[in-house]
């Protein structure tokens, strides 16, 4: 029997940028983009990616230090 310690439904997170000079622009970046995923007792994950692609973003929606724009995370 396998415990679940994670799971996470259609997670998004996007932050907002606001525009500080002549032309510039706002809008919001967004960081994670419809991630689903569940942990089980025991299971050991890896999360690679590319500087800035979200993997810090995603790991801190992950533990709830941030919460998620949408989705959930239990």
């Amino acid at each position: 029997m396998s415990d679940r310690l994670l799971i996470a439904e259609n997670v998004f997170k996007h932050y907002p940028v606001q525009g500080t000079g002549f032309g510039s622009r706002k809008g919001v970046v967004r960081a994670v983009d419809g991630v689903s995923l569940s942990v089980q007792s025991g299971e050991v994950y890896g999360l690679v990616g590319e500087s800035g692609c979200g993997k810090s973003s995603l790991g801190r929606t992950l533990l709830r230090l941030e919460d998620p724009t949408s989705g959930t995370v239990t």
